[in-house]
């Protein structure tokens, strides 16, 4: 019984010293032989520099464009949710944040090569959104009929861009250098670039059909998404 106290006392030692040693260990302290934690996670193996972001170029392109070519990007709407959007040279000439979209057609005018100044060129003329669906198709008509040789035309849909759409309508598109507009019906996704006085139809246009068996939102096709490089000179002359 006398021996329990001293046997106690070192039982308390044992476990102080042990404790320190394991500290030491892991702290790496002076001539524990062993390295500190920290060194563990910035070791060479465990420290790779990141691998830097892909370079964006105008509208987020991923290659920049040629000389005498205008970048553009743009991405119809999604459903009746998100609003589309359309860019050119790095600007934004429509978008919901702008809060100059709307449901139906929404269409940007840009000045293209002029006959008397063909250098000018890349210009907003002007950035409307037309309602397709409850709105009067005749406000579309006078917008695009008057335009002049060279404009380049922007069309993004967002939830419905053709119950409205009457013949000379698609006439109008399809002069501008559409092959898809003849078919778009309701709730298509629809984007497009073409301009006044092509004479081929334009290669900027991708259309995807309403259809219950291939939408990707409930009564939707997908947004579509389409950027490029448009040349300054786009018409004959």
């Amino acid at each position: 019984m006398r021996l329990a106290g001293p046997l106690r006392i070192v039982a308390l030692i044992v476990a102080v010293g042990l404790t320190w040693i394991v500290v030491s260990i892991l702290l790496g302290g002076p001539g524990s032989g062993f390295p500190r934690i920290q060194q563990l996670f910035i070791s060479p193996d465990n420290s790779a520099t990141p691998e830097p972001r892909a370079r964006k170029y105008k509208c987020g392109l991923p290659q920049p464009c040629p000389e005498e070519h205008l970048a553009f990007r743009m991405v119809s709407g999604a459903a009746n949710v998100i609003g589309p959007k359309i860019c050119l040279e790095d600007r934004m000439l429509m978008s919901s944040v702008k809060d100059n979209v709307g449901r139906g057609l929404n269409i940007a005018l840009v000045n293209g090569p002029l006959p008397l100044n063909p250098g000018v060129s890349g210009e907003l003329i002007e950035a409307r959104a037309f309602d397709m669906w409850a709105g009067d198709v005749n406000d579309l008509l006078k917008f695009i009929r008057p335009l002049h040789e060279g404009t380049l035309v922007f069309v993004a849909s967002y939830d419905d861009p053709a119950t409205k759409m009457n013949e000379e309508t698609r006439k109008l598109f399809s002069d501008l250098g559409s092959k898809n507009v003849k078919d778009l019906a309701f709730r298509d996704s629809w984007v497009f670039v073409g301009a006044k006085g092509v004479q081929n139809k334009s290669p900027f246009e991708q259309h995807v059909k309403n259809s219950k068996h291939t939408n990707k939102y409930e009564g939707w096709p997908e947004a579509l998404e389409m950027g490029g490089c448009i040349p300054r000179r786009t018409v004959a002359g």
